[in-house]
């Protein structure tokens, strides 16, 4: 993936500047609200604790709370570049805590390199956190920092340089001596680097089973042997080897692994010919290996090879261990981070590489078949089950070793692990991906606009879609290489200097001409940019649009009505917006843009067409009829209507979950239909929700995005027989880029049955 230095310092200057943000999780409204989150009120967990100070977990946020700590002596591939301009990335290490487990960071830079400062600085600071993630400090001095605080701290430090990849490529070492037969008593292991992380992977491999004899670790002045002088420390001392090898490629020949933590290109194709049969090569070296993929399995076919890089096979990612690790650590209260927890987390790894991939992982990642062999060593990091696999082997090993204050039932934490995990980050890495298997044509009416170029690249770059842009080429490109944007694959169409414009102008003419459009009119009507792009998507020419951007929502919708056809089975089309709360759950919300007073015959197919949509997000739908009625309780014509509606879904789709007239807190409330509604049929809660009228459709998305901070994505125009989405005004790159992705997703599915949900009666 490419990433331009104006996209990333655009991504960390948006408003608000910075990744992470402090976010009040009680209410503060009322004069009782600040009464009970400030005096007199806090006054009382104050005293609790003060009696009692295991008392802080229950009434602070210490349990979920981590500090990333760091002095930005090695930052990233960056080096010594300080602390505050190690922010970002620390900053980037709160929002990966965040994202992956769940868990709070604040992130702290010090400005010192004294390494007693830092270790006292973390000792005061330990009523505050629930435990220390050091980060991007040097060797020898992250060695000597982390020992003393784990002998002086009763909450778990973990510096993640050191462990996460030794954690993690573990996992791949014993999975790939499994598929290559040997044992790891026998194998002969090979270091190129001998900094913090390779020595902590070289002790974790010890503690795997690698004899420590059968080690040989090289740096910048080659093997570390009996005897030299020149550049050591005590930590590189305990790996001097006897041996008669100098260099790093007198050290391959005969080895069974390979494993690089050091710099790019050090490492060629001749150097591994000599390695034992079956070699096992961890080029870990970002962002670009010691020896790249493709050289190393043309040298060496028989090889299993990782890298430290997204776009090849066994990814050694470092998000698979520090986020679970401390989920773990934290939630049963363990007072470090022992060896045992981070075994518990290698074998976790390992054995969850072994088990069948979901569905849901295939897709997220674009492929059909995904199991256990040379390819697929490490489980992927976005494999949702990392963290209950993790986090759970972790809280075991705490409690196995008597380093956990809290211990947990592990059955019962499991099942809390997955809860943790909202839906919503999936769902929309879901159809990215969907899309990436087959990218579609889209048109987008405003080619000339800044946010639909930069939607573009990022379109191309992620091979998401084949995007055509309307509007002058001249300007096109000259606003390109404004946003020093890459475009030259992207086909621009000028409508006005179209060659193919007199017939696209009969084409539209052939519509309108009975519905009061003459010749002339459909003239200056097909150099309207929707106008003219819906005529290319019916005639083939594109397979999808999207636009909408700077106009009017009708002023979109209404050429593309004009243009294409509904869909057979059809009488109406229908707006579906996809809503996100700030919780991640997620819902679907019809018809708030195109219906102002539907029929019972028009809810029905709103809702048939919404229950649809879910499914293409992979939401098994669960479908609502609001109402101001709750099941007859207000006899009221506006009541019966949406009554009818509900026995006509259930005529024509008896498979689809769906219950109604009922009010809104009644159909996302599971206790209060469980409790007041028995005999409904809709269980679990709606995640459908379809509207009387657009007035109350309308009213209630905008007040949900804007009071309730929910997140939107839309609106996604459902009925017609060819993919139409418009943008709302304003929308953000990233908004025109998921809707694209629906847009390529739905012209996938062009031409196939729609489901008719009819499956299986409720």
């Amino acid at each position: 993936m490419k990433i331009r230095p104006e996209d990333a310092l655009e991504y960390h200057s948006a408003s608000p500047a910075g990744k992470v943000s402090v976010t009040p999780t009680k209410p503060c409204h009322t004069q009782r609200d600040l009464s009970l989150a400030y005096t007199p009120g806090v006054a009382v967990p104050c005293l609790e604790i003060e009696r009692d100070p295991t008392l802080a977990y229950k009434y602070t946020a210490k349990g979920n709370l981590v500090a990333v700590i760091s002095n930005g002596t090695a930052v990233l591939g960056l080096g010594n570049i300080g602390p505050l301009a190690g922010k970002p990335v620390m900053e980037g290490k709160g929002v990966l805590f965040k994202r992956f487990a769940d868990i709070d960071v604040f992130d702290i830079e010090l400005a010192t390199l004294d390494p007693e400062e830092v270790i006292r600085t973390c000792q005061i600071l330990e009523p505050t956190f629930g435990g220390i993630n050091l980060e991007d400090i040097k060797a020898p001095e992250c060695f000597y920092i982390e020992e003393e605080l784990r002998k002086t701290m009763k909450i778990p430090v973990f510096h993640d340089d050191q462990h996460g990849t030794a954690i993690i490529s573990g996992a791949g070492l014993l999975n790939a001596i499994e598929i290559s037969g040997k044992d790891i008593a026998a194998i002969r292991v090979v270091f190129s680097g001998a900094g913090a992380s390779a020595i902590s992977c070289a002790e974790h491999y010890v503690r795997l089973g690698v004899k420590r004899e059968h080690i040989l670790m090289c740096d910048t002045k080659g093997v570390i042997y009996e005897g030299r002088t020149e550049g050591m420390n005590k930590y590189k001392a305990r790996f001097a080897a006897n041996t008669t090898a100098r260099t790093l490629s007198d050290a391959l020949v005969g080895a069974d692994v390979f494993f690089g933590l050091s710099t790019a290109g050090c490492v060629t194709p001749e150097m591994i010919l000599p390695m034992a049969p079956n070699p096992v090569i961890f080029a870990l070296a970002n962002p670009d290996p010691e020896i790249t993929y493709e050289a190393a399995l043309a040298a060496r076919p028989d090889a299993i090879v990782a890298t430290g890089r997204s776009d090849y096979p066994n990814q050694v990612n470092n998000v698979l261990g520090f986020p679970s690790i401390f989920r773990g650590a934290l939630d049963v209260r363990a007072t470090t981070i022992n060896d045992e927890m981070k075994l518990a987390a290698t074998r976790a790894l390992a054995a969850l590489a072994k088990e069948d991939v979901p569905d849901s992982v295939l897709r997220a990642y674009g492929v059909d078949r995904m199991e256990f062999g040379r390819d697929y060593i490490i489980p992927k990091p976005f494999d949702p089950r990392v963290l209950v696999w993790e986090a759970s082997a972790v809280a075991q090993a705490a409690m196995d070793t008597g380093v956990a204050q809290t211990p947990v039932d592990i059955k019962q934490y499991r099942e809390e692990l997955e809860k943790r995990q909202g839906k919503a980050h999936e769902m929309m890495r879901s159809m990215i991906h969907k899309a990436q298997q087959q990218p579609k044509r889209v048109v987008f009416t405003e080619g000339e606009e800044g946010k639909i170029l930069r939607a573009c690249q990022i379109l191309l770059d992620e091979k998401i879609a084949k995007p055509i842009l309307l509007g002058n080429e001249a300007k096109i490109r000259a606003k390109a290489a404004e946003l020093r944007l890459h475009l030259a694959a992207v086909q621009i169409v000028d409508p006005l200097h179209f060659p193919r414009l007199a017939e696209y102008t009969e084409e539209f003419y052939s519509l309108r001409q009975r519905k009061g459009i003459t010749r002339t009119e459909a003239e200056q009507a097909i150099l309207n940019h929707t106008t003219f792009g819906s005529v290319m998507v019916r005639l083939g020419d594109a397979d999808a649009l999207v636009g909408g951007l700077t106009t009017h929502y009708p002023d979109t919708i209404r050429p593309a009505l004009q243009v294409i056809e509904v869909r057979p089975e059809m009488r109406r089309v229908a707006g579906v917006y996809v809503l996100i709360t700030p919780k991640g759950d997620i819902y679907f919300l019809a018809d708030a843009t195109v219906n102002i007073e539907p029929t019972s015959e028009d809810l029905a197919e709103i809702a048939i067409m919404a229950a649809e949509k879910a499914s293409r997000f992979n939401q098994e739908p669960r479908v609502a009829m609001l109402s101001f009625s709750n099941f007859g309780s207000t006899r009221h014509p506006l009541a019966d209507k949406v009554r009818r509606a509900v026995d006509l879904v259930r005529q024509r789709a008896p498979g689809l979950m769906i219950d109604g007239e009922m009010q809104a807190d009644t159909a996302v409330t599971p206790h209060i239909v469980e409790e007041t509604y028995p005999f409904s049929t809709l269980k679990g809660g709606a995640n459908v929700l379809v509207f009387p009228n657009l007035e109350a459709g309308n009213i209630a998305y905008k007040l949900l995005q804007r009071i309730g901070g929910a997140e939107l994505i839309g609106p996604l125009l459902t009925g017609l027989s060819k993919p139409v989405h418009v943008l709302q005004r304003g929308s953000e790159v990233n908004d025109i880029v998921h809707v694209a992705a629906v847009a390529v997703v739905d012209a996938q599915e062009v031409g196939k049955p729609y489901r008719t949900l009819a499956a299986t009666p409720r």
